[in-house]
């Protein structure tokens, strides 16, 4: 666990706060503080299941600094013969409230299946024992309330091949889904990994009820072969 960032400065017990606040900042200044952008496909993947096999994508790109950055995120799923089962847009901005945690909020836009617009609010960034963690809740343009948690953590089997778990559980008036998935990977570079898993997904409550009356399944697991890159 990362130890807690300082909170006294020891250089103020014979300068003015303010002063050393300014040369903090100057330091920073020329130790590279400046304004960065990152790319991020951390799913780009073939879904091979019963029925339908699917491909799915989920990524994000960002601009800005230590204080506060644009933040654009998308992800889908395309099932074959079926067309796009969901697909999503967020244009966020994202400010840190902690050491670990940013606060996002902004807009997304759903444009399958339903082209609905949503008001976003949540919280990401690294929980103790290194966990990848976001929580965001949505409220709709026809006022309907839902949220998503994801947790992801990364095990370094050895300097290349890592391996990867994931836990994401969706939340709606109209019932709740949820994922877990292993995904192993290979560094080929730090930018470009191959990787191969297992991936399962469940409904409940009233989706799970309207799945069963439609004669479909209620869980479903899939074998899953994809890319991450980043740059």
């Amino acid at each position: 666990v990362a130890p807690p960032p300082p909170t006294d400065h020891a250089a103020e017990r014979f300068y003015p706060a303010s002063e050393m606040a300014r040369a903090r900042a100057v330091l920073r200044q020329e130790h590279g503080g400046g304004r960065y952008w990152r790319v991020l496909a951390e799913q780009a993947e073939l879904r091979s299941r019963k029925g339908a096999d699917a491909t799915a994508f989920e990524g994000e790109g960002w601009f800005g600094d230590d204080f506060g950055k644009w933040v654009v995120k998308a992800r889908g799923e395309h099932v074959d013969g079926h067309g796009w089962e969901s697909a999503e847009l967020q244009a966020l901005h994202a400010k840190p409230i902690g050491p670990y945690f940013d606060l996002e909020a902004g807009l997304r836009v759903d444009v399958e299946p339903k082209g609905r617009t949503y008001a976003t609010l949540g919280v990401e960034g690294v929980a103790p024992y290194w966990i990848e963690t976001k929580a965001a809740a949505f409220l709709s343009d026809r006022g309907d309330l839902s949220a998503r948690i994801e947790a992801l953590q990364d095990l370094r089997l050895t300097t290349r091949l890592i391996l990867q778990s994931k836990v994401e559980t969706n939340l709606a008036e109209d019932g709740i889904d949820a994922e877990a998935g292993l995904r192993l990977r290979y560094e080929i570079r730090r930018e470009f990994a191959p990787y191969v898993g297992v991936l399962r997904h469940r409904t409940f409550g009233d989706r799970a009820d309207l799945a069963r009356v439609a004669g479909e399944r209620t869980g479903e697991t899939s074998v899953v072969l994809g890319v991450r890159a980043w740059f």
